[in-house]
């Protein structure tokens, strides 16, 4: 079994006001994520299913072609593999990622 302490795993700016704590499993890799007010999230798309646990704050994610939502905290929203995504930090906030498969791109040689 691994464990790991999220006071020491080491944080990572991805993007302008998206600090992540990275932690990966064979299968999966989930981002805590401190994300700053009015902080955008580009246009993007990846093939991992992406599950978007909302712990404090509230965030407004948009698929393209699809709903817009204001997700606040406890609520959980499931973006499909493949599908167009961007949103915007409403409120700081406070947020855990689970990506499936693993985020190859997001490990860093210097992570464990």
């Amino acid at each position: 079994m691994d464990s790991y302490d999220l006071e020491t795993t080491a944080e990572r700016e991805l993007f302008p006001g998206f600090s992540g704590k990275f932690i990966h499993t064979d299968n999966m890799t989930l981002i805590y994520w401190t994300i700053e007010a009015d902080a955008p999230l580009p246009a993007h798309s990846h093939p991992h299913e992406q599950v978007i646990n909302m712990l404090e704050g509230h965030f407004e994610i948009s698929i393209t072609g699809g709903a817009t939502r204001v997700l606040g905290p406890g609520e959980i929203a499931v973006i499909p593999g493949n599908a167009e995504h961007a949103g915007r930090a409403i409120t700081r906030c406070k947020i855990l990622d689970v990506f499936y498969p693993i985020r190859q791109e997001y490990i860093w040689e210097d992570e464990y």
